[in-house]
């Protein structure tokens, strides 16, 4: 502080000071503003118009339970929003198909096989036609849902596939803490109770039933293709190892059904329908409802405030021993290792 007091005079400081304690003040009120107005817009369902429409719903980012009604992009994915969203269109006349626009890597396996599930009920309930454009990429989980679309079209830049299934990566540690005279003790009732535990060694039988819950997501993956691209099991399941395509490889995989351009895919679509109906986006927008300059404010190392902190973005180097508990405690925090159908790299 002694180079502000240098710099300025003491009225001049004393006015700094002052005006960050109203800014911080004003953020604070703001942020619960915005969380109140949060809670009512996140059970606002979308309102489509009544003229015949195509009704396009944008799926950005990880496919999940979890939303940021303050996240920096402009547009992400809402789970809940999106599948009230659906049922909307499911009892809307006006309604005469749907385009589901596609970037994302996938994500968990709960919310891909909802949405899935929810796209399917769409078709069954109203007897309308479910168009896929994947942009940049649509794998994994991305893939799955576009499955249940009539037909799925893609950006010639795109990546889709990675048809596959992941539990994560799970640590132990106990070797190296025992290392280091730190020994721990869990105490169960059934021998596969602490299973996953990072404090011991997993056995072959636990491997064997991780594996079992990642092959049961998997067949199911691999059923999902078969049925929704007209293939055999076995032909599925040759494009199931993972692997990523380029638009150019699904298109010769059967994976995909064209290669366009955003305004193509949307001219492409439209002229599927009688009367070429309006194109209505409704896609969930958090920052055009909750972000604000009050919220940037207060966005840690990366605010305004964390920059008048002196805070850099550097963490505190911590010893081996620390280190790994730190990564343990971590893990216990965030409970079970969610499945996936995600792409990561």
């Amino acid at each position: 502080m002694r180079w502000m007091r240098k710099a300025f005079p003491n009225w001049a400081l004393t006015v700094m000071i002052v005006a960050a304690v109203v800014a911080i003040a004003v953020s604070v009120v703001a942020i619960v503003i915005t969380n109140i107005f949060a809670q009512e817009q996140d059970s606002r369902r979308f309102s489509g118009p009544v003229y015949p429409y195509i009704a396009r719903i944008t799926v950005v980012g990880e496919i999940s339970g979890f939303s940021n009604r303050f996240a920096s992009s402009d547009v992400s994915y809402h789970h809940r929003w999106t599948m009230q969203t659906i049922d909307t269109l499911i009892g809307d006349a006006n309604n005469k198909g749907l385009i589901l626009w596609l970037d994302t890597p996938g994500g968990t396996v709960y919310e891909s096989d909802e949405l899935y599930l929810k796209v399917m009920e769409y078709k069954e309930k109203t007897g309308r036609p479910v168009y896929s454009y994947m942009r940049r990429i649509a794998a994994s989980g991305g893939y799955y849902v576009a499955a249940a679309s009539d037909e799925i079209y893609a950006n010639r830049n795109a990546w889709t596939g990675s048809i596959g299934v992941s539990l994560g990566t799970m640590f132990d540690v106990s070797e190296f803490l025992e290392e280091h005279g730190i020994r721990s003790t869990t105490i169960v009732a059934g021998s596969n109770k602490a299973m996953g535990s990072r404090y011991d060694p997993m056995t072959d039988e636990q491997l064997a039933i991780f594996q079992s819950i990642v092959d049961d997501a998997y067949e199911r993956f691999v059923a999902i293709i078969a049925s929704g691209r007209g293939m055999t099991d076995q032909e599925a399941r040759a494009l199931a190892d993972g692997r990523i395509f380029t638009a150019g490889q699904a298109l010769e995989a059967g994976l995909i059904d064209g290669i366009f351009g955003e305004r193509e895919a949307e001219a492409e679509i439209k002229a599927k329908f009688e009367g070429r109906p309006s194109l209505v986006d409704c896609f969930y927008r958090p920052d055009a409802y909750y972000r604000s300059l009050f919220a940037s404010f207060l966005g840690g190392g990366q605010g305004i405030l964390g920059y008048l902190l002196g805070y850099d973005g550097s963490e505190f180097i911590k010893g081996d021993v620390a280190a790994v508990l730190e990564l343990a405690r971590e893990q216990e925090e965030s409970g079970a290792p969610p499945l996936k159908y995600l792409y990561e790299w």
